[in-house]
């Protein structure tokens, strides 16, 4: 099996539980992940199996987008619902409409971001969250992320309770922490704050509609129907620069060699790959501009090989 499985992440499970549970059902080793997703967090997981995994780096998506839910009263150790309660205030005025989009509209663009100490991110080689468990509290670093678009999914005019819960959709770049973006709506209305609930609806290209559950992929294992199911390599790098190349240079290709530039490619960043795809629309090799001979360029990785 080579491809693209988009799975319909459970509640519960991490990113690599649901890659240990596939690799029984589909009885291979090779499957990877292209990017974590919370065990709170359900959702569209882009998985590569088989040959896809060669280009995995490749398909963390530069946008995604989430439905989620912001808890007012009480903010968590892990910003989320399955954290312990570290501050508490009871929501004691009306919260308006026009007061939540206002705080939205503060939230969209480019922000600073710190990241949760129940994160991933490395700090001195070691990820936060095995800080976190230790009790241990380090500085961890502040990023710039973009968030596109901030909306209510809520249509009262007037928000009261000693708890205030409404919902919200996020189209954010990579590497936001949308528990965080929770902790600062409250921050800004002036109250702790969780996120109580989260699904990922989009990443990339791919959205929620496309994924299938594990139900539903045991089901299509059964019935010797799952190869269909797998969206191909070429689907899953529609993101990148294309160069059609024909039978002679595709050899080249598949050896791994060296070649000129391509003249229609020339102004693409040095750091950046192109698809090399022959007569049949199948990506060859991923190539990139060749960092100390511009006139050059040469493979980033080889998919297919003689």
């Amino acid at each position: 099996m080579n491809g693209i499985l988009l799975l319909n992440k459970p509640k519960g499970l991490t990113s690599h539980d649901c890659v240990f549970k596939l690799r029984k059902m589909l009885k291979t080793k090779k499957i990877g992940h292209t990017g974590t997703l919370d065990p709170d967090v359900t959702g569209v997981l882009p998985l590569c199996v088989g040959q896809a995994t060669k280009v995995v780096e490749f398909l963390t998506a530069e946008n995604k987008v989430y439905e989620g839910e912001v808890t007012l009263g009480f903010s968590t150790t892990t910003e989320d619902a399955s954290g312990e309660i570290v501050a508490e205030k009871n929501v004691d005025r009306e919260i308006s409409r026009q007061e939540v989009l206002q705080v939205f509209d503060q939230l969209t663009g480019q922000i600073e971001q710190t990241p949760p100490m129940y994160s991933a991110v490395k700090v001195n080689g070691k990820r936060l969250y095995e800080y976190a468990r230790q009790g241990i509290e380090v500085e961890r670093p502040t990023r710039t992320i973009t968030i596109h678009e901030l909306s209510l999914l809520d249509d009262r005019e007037l928000f009261t309770n000693d708890t205030v819960s409404f919902r919200f959709r996020i189209s954010c770049s990579k590497g936001t922490y949308v528990r965080t973006v929770a902790v600062m709506i409250g921050e800004l209305l002036g109250f702790p704050a969780h996120m109580s609930n989260l699904i990922r609806t989009e990443s990339g290209n791919f959205s929620l509609q496309q994924c299938l559950s594990f139900d539903e992929i045991e089901q299509l294992v059964n019935d010797g129907e799952m190869k269909k199911k797998l969206l191909s390599l070429e689907s899953a790098l529609t993101h990148l620069p294309k160069l059609q190349i024909n039978d002679k240079v595709a050899e080249k290709v598949k050896n791994g060699a060296v070649l000129p530039m391509a003249e229609e490619l020339s102004y693409i960043d040095v750091n950046v790959p192109f698809c090399m795809m022959d007569r049949f629309n199948h990506c060859l090799a991923l190539y990139i501009k060749h960092p100390e001979k511009m006139h050059l360029m040469k493979p980033k990785k080889v998919l297919v090989t003689v």
